[in-house]
């Protein structure tokens, strides 16, 4: 099999002739680590850890962890000290981080962009609009990446900040809870406006390709399950994506598109509740939370499920890796339908010994 044919079949829950082999996402720090300690700078990340060639594409412009604003807001350092910073971030939060260590650690968020109404009407609503013109210029090289993927058989993937991810980005996670119960009518506003967006880049895509998979990052669990009630998903989540999977699929109706998600935490519960629109994949499984992907995947045999390998693990020595890959990758490997990758970014804590020791493993054992 090549890559595409692997990956195709594994969200098929088909047999393929070994696991998909790739990387949820690896810090920039631990790269600079690895660098230090001898990996070789030449060299791409295929060829040192064994990856399969890319079997996707993204469409973009959809944002991930922050809405897709444009033009973006400007970032600007409001206040430092030799420990910290005070910024304002291109999504328009002011936030505290620590002075030159801003990624791997959760900052204090101090402000968002929406505050109320006359902040959502003036100041952003328009930053997510499909009518800005901005939005849509200089696309030709990314449409004719996405015609040369899909001709190859690459899946295409449109990809974007969910909207739960969404709504904690521009009101907070504490303000959105209030929101719900104080001002349901601004949620729904707020919630429209990134279905026009999300349709919209779908329909401007569906002009050239087809899409397989719509992927929401969501991070709606935390350690114990969801951050909101079933119910309030169901009302200010569930009409949205069910009218933008509908769209999608009205376009192209003879093609399977598959709907995946993306949350940290424990995510038990959401599997059940995002399984009502019809959830096919999910990632990626924080262990540190309570996931287990062996038992997860027994529970749940027709979910295709990626990753489930914990970050602390990798940085605990080869014989902590063994004791914990033996555990999943058999079961896993009889069970099809899955990805091994980190369950989340591999951090700088991670030395390049034990990542190459981890990477060895896994290839011997993915089959």
């Amino acid at each position: 099999m090549n890559a595409i044919e692997r990956l195709r079949a594994t969200y098929e829950l088909r047999p393929v002739d070994r696991l998909v082999r790739r990387e949820f996402y690896i810090w920039p720090e631990a790269i600079d680590r690895w660098q230090r300690e001898g990996m070789p700078e030449a060299a791409s990340h295929a060829e040192l850890f064994g990856f399969d060639e890319s079997a996707q594409s993204s469409i973009g412009l959809l944002g991930w962890c922050e809405p897709a604003f444009v033009p973006a807001m400007a970032e600007a350092v409001l206040e430092e000290t030799d420990e910290y910073q005070v910024i304002r971030d291109n999504a328009g939060r002011t936030v505290k981080v620590f002075r030159g260590r801003r990624h791997g650690f959760m900052p204090t968020y101090l402000k968002h962009a929406v505050t109320c109404e006359r902040d959502w009407i003036e100041d952003v609503a328009p930053l997510l609009s499909p009518e800005t013109p901005q939005r849509w210029g200089g696309l030709e090289g990314r449409r004719d990446k996405l015609k040369a993927a899909a001709s190859a058989g690459k899946m295409i993937v449109l990809g974007g900040i969910g909207g739960y991810m969404y709504l904690r980005a521009l009101v907070g996670p504490e303000e959105i809870c209030y929101l719900f119960v104080d001002d349901p009518g601004l949620v729904h506003r707020m919630m429209r406006a990134w279905l026009a967006l999300a349709d919209a880049v779908a329909a401007w895509a569906q002009q050239f390709v087809e899409i397989d998979e719509v992927f929401l990052a969501e991070d709606i669990c935390y350690n114990h399950g969801l951050l909101i009630s079933p119910r309030m998903v169901r009302e200010f989540l569930w009409p949205y994506y069910r009218r933008l999977l509908a769209s999608v699929r009205s376009r192209q109706p003879r093609r399977k598109v598959y709907f995946q998600l993306d949350t940290d935490g424990n995510c038990e519960e959401a599997i059940d509740l995002y399984r009502e629109i019809g959830m096919d994949v999910m990632s990626p499984f924080e262990v540190a939370a309570g996931n287990d992907v062996v038992e997860i995947g027994r529970k749940h045999e027709d979910l295709v499920i990626l990753g489930g390998i914990d970050k602390r693990v990798l940085a605990s020595g080869p014989e902590a890796i063994d004791e914990h890959l033996r555990h999943i990758l058999p079961a896993m490997v009889a069970r099809g339908g899955y990805v091994p990758t980190c369950d989340h970014g591999v951090p700088d804590n991670v030395s390049y010994r034990d990542y190459m020791y981890y990477r060895r493993r896994v290839m011997e054992m993915d089959h």
